[in-house]
């Protein structure tokens, strides 16, 4: 059936809407940025396109045989995954602070919607994590993601367990567990799903009681709207946190103890571009076991976390300095590259009061706004200096984050909507939104360079298993090539372990230390400034979640680890040294890969130069990309291990103490919190003469292994398997397939092309930084 001369019609508005989609994706950047951003685009869908053809044409060739080739299954299976690839993983950038900090007006600011988020100058507001991304949908969408049935029995189970009192208490120790804050919460909940009274009642009767909300069967409900203030009505109650005086105000409200968390969708953005994902992140955790470990695996997926704190706490304190520990440690066992600290509510000041302390310049001082100004500047010199300390006391002396300008924002959200004291650019809500862009920019440059690239080499394969030229030498060529790999991945996994004995020394230390600082370490967590008055039956709750309590109004309890923290003091530099990216060293891993990756390259150039391997130089071209693609894979899998290995010492402790959790969770009537604490503390002893602390060092140890153990597996089965699938003419696993030639010369220019987009970039920029330096510069507020 032929479309006829109509089809063009429909063809041609079609391009232009495609056209008109992406440069809308756009819309967030300047001009110069773009440019760019189109052309890599252009790339990498034409590369999307010849991939897809000769796709196709390679299943047909193949699809009446009774069986496929080797090389071929290869060739098939690479093509399909490189096509069905995601265009770009999403930029997850995490706001994270502690209550009040400011994260959601912050957010309301840099996507230009003054009171989208719930915002409070009184209290917490976001009670849950809360993703805000672009581009994806036409109008303002919202999924609030509630937990499972299971899970909230779960949750159910450990709340009802917190409140039943197994004996009468007297006068004080009734007040005192009243007073308790997860008691407080724990009644709050239910009274909230349930109703007044339900905190009475047994963990089986509340199973057969009706919530007062209604609960979808999907667990999901979406709220859309054409207006962001429409959505951000619809959205509040589901998000703010709720007063404990207004219970069950709405149908909303009576199933916001079931949130897990919720994904708010923006249509196509002007300031934040499609791709980045800003996570609104609680400071605390939370009780229940599904929403606490979305938390800590909601920070680990960021590549970028931005510590939020207000001006009057960024000086220091225990819950600011727990915010910036638990931001390092995303750097060691998660994917986070770069922290920040991002000073919020920076247009406070109180004049009289900071000119009467000003200790800096013989500059008089005239208005309100150069005071703040001045104080900014101040606070950006003395928190950059102390983060970045703390930063190298952690972190590899060249990690890359040590390098970065910017390691103190100091924002104003009210200034930038009123900017009554300072301009838009002195709020520094415009460069976050540049480092947002050039974020992005910078991964999909990488991410189109890899993927052009990687096409490239199949191509070359798929076009040259068509050319007849006879190769005496090809077995001798690929033996001795054989050879050498072999020899090299032997030289690898010696590498291998050289690198992970670096952590040998470090955890022998750390364990010694843990050994000795363990029970000062475990007092000070099982005591509270008002003593055991409110403390009852937090202490409980820590034991029901194995060591580890967290609520929105107390700091993070994690008992387990506390106990290894001497253990991670010592390893950190260490362990992050090993997993790091840059420079070679004795410890680090990836670039010892690299090395790896380099070797067989130089090596099959040299076979191919010395053996003549004339008329197969598309051969030679495809080894030496697809042992890139390989080894380049090779790297997302070290990083998903690497949590694993970071956590096995806190894993371990937990497990082993479990038995002596469960029997403090288990008491309860007079004197409960005492001998709970008791308990706790003779298991914990009864643990380490038991070699606790050693069993945590081999369990890091082993981890390692199999670590090694799975990187060289995958290196030998990938590596063998290209090596069979390049001499593939000699073994008989060729068949002659459908003429790529023309896929082949298109995929070749489109290669050529990456280094003239990128020569583009670089021009651009000079030009668009000339054309600053010769503008005039923004005037400054009228008012002072």
């Amino acid at each position: 059936m032929t479309l006829g001369v109509d089809d063009d019609v429909f063809k041609e508005p079609m391009r232009k809407r495609r056209r008109s989609d992406r440069d809308q994706r756009f819309r967030a950047f300047p001009s110069v940025e773009q440019s760019a951003l189109k052309e890599y685009e252009k790339l990498e869908s034409r590369t999307r396109r010849v991939l897809s053809n000769t796709y196709q044409k390679l299943i047909q060739s193949v699809f009446l045989d009774d069986s496929i080739p080797n090389g071929v299954k290869y060739l098939i299976n690479r093509l399909l995954a490189l096509i069905e690839k995601p265009s770009l993983d999403p930029i997850y950038i995490g706001l994270f602070g502690s209550t009040g900090a400011g994260k959601s007006s912050l957010i309301n600011a840099i996507i230009q919607q003054a009171m989208f988020l719930p915002v409070s100058g009184e209290s917490i507001c976001t009670s849950c994590i809360v993703q805000v991304s672009s581009g994806c949908c036409e109008q303002y969408e919202a999924k609030i993601h509630l937990l499972s049935d299971q899970e909230w029995k779960e949750e159910l189970k450990n709340l009802t367990k917190l409140l039943h009192r197994t004996e009468e208490l007297d006068r004080e120790e009734a007040d005192a567990w009243d007073r308790d804050d997860a008691v407080e919460e724990a009644i709050w909940k239910l009274q909230m799903f349930y109703g007044n009274g339900a905190e009475r009642k047994n963990y089986e009767e509340l199973l057969r009681a009706k919530p007062k909300g209604k609960i979808p069967t999907s667990r999901i409900i979406t709220l859309k709207a054409e207006e962001a203030g429409e959505l951000s009505v619809k959205l509040d109650p589901y998000i703010r946190t709720q007063r404990r005086d207004l219970l069950g105000e709405s149908a909303e409200t009576q199933i916001w103890p079931l949130i897990k968390h919720v994904e708010v969708s923006l249509p196509k953005s002007e300031l934040i571009p499609e791709g980045v994902v800003l996570v609104d992140i609680p400071g605390t955790g939370d009780f229940n076991s599904k929403r606490d470990e979305m938390w800590k695996k909601t920070i680990d997926k960021c590549s970028v976390i931005w510590v939020i704190s207000d001006i009057e706490r960024a000086s220091g304190g225990r819950a600011h300095e727990d915010l910036l520990n638990e931001s390092i440690k995303a750097c060691q066992r998660g994917f986070c590259r770069d922290v920040a600290l991002v000073v919020t509510k920076t247009d406070k000041l109180y004049l009289p009061e900071y000119l009467r302390e000003r200790k800096v310049g013989n500059q008089a001082i005239l208005s309100q706004r150069e005071a703040v100004l001045e104080r900014n500047e101040m606070i950006k010199l003395q928190r950059n200096r102390i983060l970045k300390e703390k930063l190298k006391r952690k972190l590899p002396a060249d990690s890359k984050v040590l390098e970065a300008s910017d390691l103190v924002y100091t924002v104003s959200a009210q200034e930038y909507w009123q900017q009554a004291l300072l301009t838009e650019e002195e709020t520094e809500i415009p460069r976050l939104r540049g480092y947002i862009r050039k974020s992005l920019l910078d991964k999909k440059r990488r991410m189109v360079t890899k993927y052009v690239t990687e096409a490239f080499g199949l191509l070359l394969l798929t076009d040259s298993f068509n050319c007849t030229e006879n190769l005496p030498n090809e077995y001798l060529h690929m033996s001795g090539l054989r050879r050498f790999v072999e020899e090299k991945i032997q030289l690898l996994e010696k590498t291998i372990d050289q690198c992970f004995a670096h952590i040998e020394q470090p955890l022998q230390e750390g364990v010694r230390n843990a050994r000795t600082s363990y029970r000062r370490i475990l007092g000070a967590c099982l005591v509270r400034s008002r003593g055991n008055q409110g403390f009852h039956q937090t202490l409980k709750a820590v034991c029901l979640k194995n060591g580890i309590y967290a609520s929105r109004t107390l700091a993070r309890i994690d008992l387990n680890e506390a106990i290894t923290q001497p253990i991670y003091d010592q390893i950190d530099p260490v362990f992050g040294g090993i997993f790091r990216a840059g420079k070679p060293t004795d410890s680090t891993l990836l670039p010892h890969i690299d090395a790896f990756k380099h070797s067989l390259q130089e090596k099959m150039m040299e076979i191919g130069v010395r053996n003549g391997w004339k008329y197969d130089s598309y051969k030679k071209s495809f080894l030496i990309q697809e042992i890139s693609a390989i080894l380049g894979g090779l790297e997302d899998y070290i990083l998903r291990k690497k949590r694993r290995i970071y956590e096995s010492l806190t894993t371990s402790v937990q497990n082993d103490l479990k038995p002596c959790y469960e029997e403090a969770a288990q008491i309860a009537g007079k004197k409960a919190c005492e001998r709970m604490k008791d308990v706790i503390r003779r298991g914990v002893d009864r643990q380490v003469a038991e070699g606790m602390f050693e069993r945590a060092q081999e369990r890091m140890q082993h981890q390692f292994q199999q670590l090694k153990n799975g990187i060289t597996e995958k290196v030998k089965g990938s590596i063998a398997t290209m090596l069979t699938l390049a001499s593939s003419q000699g073994d008989g696993l060729y068949k002659e397939l459908a003429d790529v030639k023309s896929e082949y010369k298109e995929m070749e220019k489109l290669h050529r092309s990456l280094r003239e987009v990128a020569e583009n970039a670089v021009l651009r920029r000079g030009m668009q930084d000339f054309l600053l330096r010769m503008s005039p510069s923004k005037s400054v507020p009228p008012k002072a």
